[in-house]
């Protein structure tokens, strides 16, 4: 039976990604692991410092680890605050998986890579797999690095490394973590709580987006798919939907057709316009059989739905 380690498991993908490989393995099977103690996890919890090497070293070991998912890292809009630093934690504990996974015998690693690889000197419609990587931001710059020593390590050490390019990742169970596509995120709740939105990016910027229950599943696809079927070792391109804020407003205005929105672009526009509009993943359909299952409409009604449960419980 695997041994799956989840590092950044308190995170936005990381909590849910964490209770659906408890779902499907047990949660004795699956050892969450994040910066602090998290006590709404049932099953194993630990503390781990990711730059630590001695600390995930004594983890994988102890438990017997044969498949990770490293996904402790510094988005992009906070990434930029701190440039150095978010260089510094991607890549070093990145580094430190990579090197643990490649000594002890680690079978699998996945590694979130994103859209923010991508620069503005790309087709931004329909972007292609390979297409240049020249990224704006630090945390661009550092999934570019990754996906390449992801592609390093799997074919000098043949350790199996994998990975994804996630579009902006939707979700109610967490608040927003510091990520430019988040404010698809925020419009939601304040939506449900009945105040206005004040929106960092123009109407009409539109990107890639995934539910993520989608990009749960995704993941979870690729890290059980046969090694001779994946014809990608840096990281697939994911589709999920793509629309822009004022595409997101004409459909939570269905449920709140009063929710008022302000459009006060900052910082993250310059970000927003050097990533694609939409993805062309035609080969994570071809190799593993990708299909996402969300739209637009079909997510917005399961946030609101979801989010009218969680406040109305809190006010109660």
């Amino acid at each position: 039976m695997e041994r799956i380690l989840v590092t950044g498991a308190s995170g936005q993908l990381g909590a849910v990604l964490t209770k659906a490989l408890q779902l499907k393995f047990g949660a004795e099977h699956v050892i969450a692991s994040d910066l602090q103690f998290n006590k709404s996890f049932k099953g194993v919890f630990e503390t781990l410092d990711v730059t630590n090497l001695e600390a995930l070293k004594t983890i994988v070991g102890t438990y017997k680890v044969t498949r990770i998912y490293h996904l402790a890292a510094i988005l992009s809009a906070k990434g930029e605050a701190t440039p150095l630093k978010t260089w510094e934690i991607n890549m070093s504990t990145f580094f430190n998986v990579l090197e643990v996974s490649r000594l002890l015998g680690v079978e699998r690693v996945f590694f979130p890579s994103s859209i923010a690889v991508f620069g503005p000197n790309v087709s931004r419609m329909n972007t292609p797999q390979s297409s240049n990587l020249s990224p704006l931001t630090v945390y661009g710059v550092s999934k570019v690095a990754g996906e390449n020593w992801a592609n390093y390590y799997f074919n000098k050490y043949d350790l199996d490394v994998r990975s994804i390019r996630y579009p902006g990742i939707i979700g109610h169970q967490s608040l927003p973590g510091g990520g430019t596509t988040d404010y698809a995120v925020d419009i939601y709740h304040k939506a449900v709580k009945g105040e206005p939105f004040d929106c960092f990016l123009k109407a009409s910027t539109r990107l890639p987006m995934i539910y993520i229950d989608d990009a749960v599943r995704a993941s979870m696809e690729l890290m059980e798919a046969p090694s001779k079927n994946l014809s990608v070792r840096t990281a697939y391109n994911l589709a999920g939907m793509s629309f822009s804020p004022e595409e997101i407003v004409r459909s939570i205005k269905k449920s709140y057709p009063n929710f008022e929105v302000t459009y006060r672009p900052d910082f993250r526009q310059k970000i927003a316009d050097s990533w694609p509009m939409s993805i062309d993943d035609s080969k994570a359909r071809e190799d593993w059989g990708w299909k996402p299952k969300y739209d637009l409409d079909t997510m917005s009604q399961v946030m609101i739905d979801n989010l009218k449960r969680y406040y109305n419980s809190v006010i109660a």
